[in-house]
């Protein structure tokens, strides 16, 4: 039976975000149930294609998600797929009228990944744009529920909103990335000479991006509001711990939230959210 295998198959996309992120998954929970499976099946996609580039080094990087590449085109023509996650991702795409051009620039930002190692203004906007951007904007498909006019309302906010989450990223994981990977995203940043002030005009950035995707998340629609704000409370958690965290520490360590204080926030969030002060 189709229905078993497509069972079977949000199953696969649901164990993915659970067992990568705790956040999103709390995010997802704060979304009304009809969004869950939707949102689980994008992220499935998105972070098959992330753990290719980011962490299958000693494999053929470059085949693998060429192959992946090919095969979420041929699932998208098919309608089903014998991997789950992209017959998960098919059936959203296709539910919700995603663009096609949105999953192209996400994949060529993947790509991105396995050449680039340093980026000048317009590769670091480009990496944004595919690796962040465009996945709020698939969410944000699922959200309106085909309602275009609200999505071109609420498509600049939310581009923002994604800004501000992978700059955030950037900045956690500055270590990992340029001693593990030698990757550096922010342009003309020599991290060799990385200092507080330079930090804080990355910070400044990220607050502009985080003000304009918090308008967007006050007109999204009820069911999808407090799931994307928990989303915006943990991000937003995070950067106040890295605006207080030297930037010496910044380079040496992944500054993290524990998973205790990622629920306390749910906790809290979900008591302004029942008073309306969202």
């Amino acid at each position: 039976m189709k229905a078993l295998f497509d069972s079977i198959s949000i199953r696969s996309s649901r164990m993915v975000t659970k067992s990568y992120s705790t956040s999103f998954s709390l995010g997802i929970l704060g979304l009304d149930r009809k969004y869950h499976d939707p949102i689980y099946a994008i992220y499935g996609f998105v972070r098959f294609a992330d753990e290719i580039v980011d962490s299958f080094e000693g494999y053929p990087q470059k085949e693998l998600l060429e192959r992946f590449w090919k095969d979420t085109y041929q699932a998208l023509e098919d309608k089903i797929s014998l991997n789950p996650i992209l017959n998960s991702f098919q059936q959203v795409v296709h539910a919700y009228e995603i663009d096609y051009d949105l999953i192209e620039t996400f994949l060529q930002s993947m790509e991105m990944d396995l050449y680039k190692n340093e980026y000048d203004e317009a590769g670091y906007k480009a990496y944004i744009l595919g690796s962040a951007e465009v996945v709020g904007l698939m969410c944000l498909k699922v959200f309106v529920d085909g309602n275009q006019e609200r999505y071109l309302a609420l498509k600049e906010p939310a581009m923002q909103l994604g800004s501000a989450f992978q700059k955030i990223n950037f900045l956690r994981d500055l270590h990992a990335d340029y001693q593990s990977l030698g990757r550096t995203y922010f342009p003309g940043v020599d991290l060799d000479n990385f200092n507080e002030e330079v930090k804080a005009s990355i910070e400044a950035d990220i607050d502009i991006d985080f003000k304009a995707g918090f308008e967007g998340i006050k007109k999204l629609p009820k069911g999808a509001r407090f799931g994307v704000y928990i989303a915006y409370v943990y991000y937003y958690s995070l950067f106040k711990k890295i605006r207080k965290t030297h930037c010496d520490l910044i380079l040496n360590e992944r500054v993290r939230i524990s998973n205790k204080r990622k629920y306390g926030l749910f906790l809290s969030s979900y008591l302004r959210h029942t008073i309306n002060w969202i």
